[in-house]
């Protein structure tokens, strides 16, 4: 029974944790390293774009409950997802038109479209907090638990509880429906062939009869949807904070470089690589400890490895290192 407890310990407080997290910063990632492959910058100003995206979903939701429209059991936020996406969609496109189109018109280097990107980030995350504040946002509805830890407990008999957060299943669920429409899009149409190409070789690309502005706004959409997914559901997981997202940006970078700049895939792995890195590395263990050893040899302490405050040092030595011994990542992508 001590090992199932310790186990259970463990699925509630690290794995289901992680895995959820590990989903957000995966979408997160996906959106940077498709700037980074196609556009060829790197966008300071993503995490920004989430808390565009998440801000306009949580207005849209406000209005849906006051008219009395609800998803069940679901969080309501996602009927508002698509007026998300939308919003995002249009600000992203208007942002490249307005800012970004006239330095590639110039071949500007890729240290100045990155520059560029920090100043659009500021105007944005000014933009989100005039209109929502700087407070913590709940906007989390519907059922709070599948699985609670009371039912858990008496079906079971055990000592530790398991339970799984609404939130925390649709995180999941939707991450997975929305990397397999991705990676569709991108193997079998025409245009996510153009966009592979593209990423692949511009000028063999151009010759080809590619149109490069077409392959910009359709990234730029895919880049907004990712952006706005990744934000409600970091958003419903936690609570709506807009310096938060811009916080998330060094757990982003960090999935997209140690997977490999410009690779989908790799952003996936390097994104759950992140998150389970970040829960191990602060998670106290005194308690799965207590279960598995025996008492002389139970730690004193928390038997915690960095406190929770030090979570995002993690991602920076993670990143620090891929970058001096592995800069093109695990699935060899571009050199960051």
């Amino acid at each position: 029974m001590d090992l199932l407890n310790a186990l259970v310990a463990l699925l509630n407080y690290v794995v289901i944790p992680a895995t959820a997290y590990g989903a957000q910063l995966a979408l997160g990632a996906l959106g940077v390293t498709l700037v980074f492959g196609i556009l060829r910058f790197s966008n300071f100003a993503h995490a920004d774009v989430m808390a565009f995206g998440t801000m306009v979903v949580i207005g849209v939701t406000a209005l849906f409950q006051s008219w009395g429209i609800s998803f069940g059991i679901l969080p309501t936020a996602l009927l508002a997802l698509p007026f998300g996406c939308l919003a995002t969609i249009a600000l992203v496109l208007g942002t490249d038109r307005v800012v970004y189109r006239f330095y590639r018109r110039v071949k500007a280097a890729p240290v100045m479209l990155m520059i560029v990107s920090i100043g659009v980030a500021f105007v944005m995350n000014g933009v989100v907090r005039m209109f929502v504040g700087t407070e913590d946002r709940t906007f989390s509805d519907g059922a709070r638990f599948l699985i609670s830890a009371r039912d858990f407990k008496a079906a079971t008999g055990l000592d530790e509880a398991l339970s799984l957060k609404t939130t925390q299943a649709v995180t999941v669920v939707t991450a997975v429906i929305v990397v397999a429409a991705l990676f569709w899009f991108l193997n079998r149409t025409r245009t996510g062939k153009s966009m592979r190409a593209y990423s692949d070789n511009e000028d063999l690309a151009l010759l080809s009869g590619i149109n490069p502005e077409h392959v910009v706004r359709v990234t730029w959409v895919i880049v907004a949807i990712l952006a706005t997914v990744a934000g409600t559901l970091y958003g419903l997981d936690k609570s709506f904070k807009p310096f938060t997202y811009f916080q998330i940006l060094l757990p982003m970078f960090a999935a997209a470089i140690v997977g490999g700049f410009g690779s989908p895939l790799g952003a996936i792995v390097g994104g759950f690589t992140i998150a389970y890195a970040e829960i191990l590395f602060t998670y106290a263990f005194k308690k799965v400890a207590g279960y598995v050893l025996p008492e002389a040899l139970q730690p004193d302490g928390l038997a915690q490895l960095l406190s929770t405050d030090y979570k995002f040092a993690v991602s920076f030595a993670i990143l620090v290192i891929v970058l001096l011994f592995r800069p093109n990542g695990l699935f060899g992508g571009k050199s960051a």
